[in-house]
């Protein structure tokens, strides 16, 4: 008989609180260095934790053997942490964490505010590039217009 799905957690709160062991551990661990590295909204979407910042920027998901830590952009963090591979849409890139795996906070917190800035200067992940500039061109017309358009002196 296959096994019943569990409804999401409520708020990122309950989702740590269904935890248990290490995995609660490692989330706890995650979840303070994430949240103490940079202005963050956090959420329960796709049935884990996500974190926003002008696009999505990182989640935490507890597995049954592993918790992933990933980034929309992770692909862009090699550099900061070697561990991340890449996979999925966009340039997603994970580290999955185990009940031995060392990860300091200092490091989590490096790659969040790293990952924080590439949205702030890139935009958000989840816009493909070609849509993003389809939408940024009508403002920035209007904007020429106005900068350029000078008042007839009488």
């Amino acid at each position: 008989m296959p096994m019943k799905k569990a409804p999401p957690a409520a708020n990122p709160d309950a989702y740590v609180a269904a935890l248990d062991g290490w995995r609660r551990a490692q989330v706890v661990k995650l979840r303070k260095a994430v949240r103490g590295a940079a202005e963050l909204e956090e959420v329960v979407k796709w049935g884990h934790l996500v974190y926003f910042s002008g696009g999505p920027v990182l989640l935490i998901r507890a597995e049954p053997a592993r918790v992933l830590f990933g980034f929309w952009r992770g692909k862009r963090l090699g550099a900061i942490e070697p561990r991340l591979k890449p996979g999925g849409k966009y340039e997603l890139a994970t580290m999955e964490l185990h009940q031995d795996t060392a990860l300091s906070p200092a490091k989590a917190r490096e790659l969040v505010r790293e990952a924080v800035a590439l949205n702030r200067s890139l935009g958000n992940p989840a816009v493909p590039a070609n849509k993003a500039a389809v939408a940024k061109a009508p403002a920035k017309k209007a904007a020429a217009k106005k900068t350029t358009t000078k008042p007839k002196t009488p």
